[in-house]
């Protein structure tokens, strides 16, 4: 990740609270609370309006929210005290995002996949509402209360304001002079993990080819199988670390006609190397290396870059050091403008290759 987000307080937090409260004060307490009733929710005023909102109305979404929430109740009402404690960490856990993301040993994660046989049921039900909440928070019972993800993106994007997609650098994304919006990508895939598919330190705007086309329901934590079947945790930059960093690209170009490029003759090189193992999560998490590979070798981006440069050293007799200088200094003063961050090492590569001799 080129550089995190800053993180925006809003008001659709309050979904994340409702989910805790429904996870702590009522699923975990089922087995002592007996049979499911409105009155479980009664220490929770507004989440119990919702509720009794969602009790007389028949539509699907009421169905969905409300129907889940009883069908798990009654799943946790025969859990053992271990089992249930079970979960509670892994709830915990798992909304934890950062430390998810830093690899911390004492945050136990669990995926759909790592749940117990016995408890098959359970899993399945909850598989079911939370892969399905996000996308009926804009009932008109939660939404008078929380906002819309509208909203939520309007504020987002008046404090993130480098349009930019920090996921691959490349694309831009939709801001305040668009009526339309970025999709929100689950960094940790509600297809594989329970409990956060609310949680916005779990949901970040990306753009399409990040989002819907590389990263899709790729695990952050858990790389691809190894030929022997292990699978080891890796550490992932937090899309809203609060920590600044900076990463080095470089490129080395094979010894052929430039005009020619293939992706076969760029090899590409990140830094730091305190930040590496984050570096090779997000290169696989995003298809990084094949994507700038491919703008270097593309006629309007790489191949017209050299060919721009060569112009203003043969035509306009600019000293090709004094060029390269230039075009360093765009990009440290506005690294995602034209692709600074990729053109700068580029022809620094190019130079190198003799392109400039």
């Amino acid at each position: 990740m080129l550089f995190p987000y800053t993180y925006v307080p809003h008001k659709m937090e309050k979904m994340q609270g409702f989910i805790d409260f429904i996870f702590f004060a009522v699923w975990c307490q089922a087995p002592s609370k007996g049979p499911y009733r409105l009155e479980l929710f009664a220490s929770n005023p507004e989440l119990f309006e919702v509720m009794s909102e969602f009790h007389f109305d028949d539509s699907k979404g009421a169905e969905f929210f409300a129907g889940h929430v009883e069908r798990i109740y009654t799943l946790f009402a025969a859990l053992s005290s271990c089992q249930i404690e079970q979960l509670r960490l892994w709830y915990v856990a798992n909304n934890d995002i950062e430390r998810v993301c830093s690899n911390d040993p004492f945050v136990p994660i669990k995926r759909y996949a790592d749940f117990p046989t016995e408890i098959k049921d359970l899993r399945d039900q909850l598989a079911s509402f939370f892969k399905g909440l996000y996308s009926n928070v804009e009932m008109a019972a939660l939404k008078k209360r929380i906002g819309d993800i509208k909203d939520h993106y309007r504020a987002w994007e008046a404090v993130n304001k480098r349009g930019k997609c920090p996921f691959c650098g490349i694309s831009d994304l939709l801001g305040q002079h668009h009526s339309k919006r970025e999709a929100y990508d689950h960094y940790l895939p509600k297809a594989l993990y329970p409990f956060n598919s609310i949680n916005f330190k779990n949901l970040a705007p990306a753009c399409p080819h990040c989002n819907s086309s590389y990263k899709t329901s790729k695990d952050v934590a858990y790389p691809v199988k190894d030929p022997a079947g292990a699978q080891v945790r890796r550490r992932a930059f937090y899309p809203y670390s609060v920590v600044p960093y900076e990463l080095t690209i470089s490129f080395n170009l094979d010894k052929v006609n430039l005009s020619s490029l293939e992706p076969q003759h760029v090899s590409v090189q990140f830094g730091p190397a305190e930040l590496q193992e984050q570096i090779d999560t997000w290169r696989d998490l995003y298809g990084i290396d094949e994507r700038y590979k491919a703008k270097l070798c593309a006629e309007n981006d790489g191949k017209y870059w050299l060919e721009q440069a060569h112009g203003e050293w043969k035509e306009l007799g600019r000293d090709p050091q004094e060029l390269l200088t230039q075009v360093l200094r765009n990009a440290q003063k506005a690294p995602y403008a034209e692709c600074n961050f990729l053109k700068a090492p580029f022809l620094k590569a190019c130079a190198a290759n003799g392109a400039f001799s």
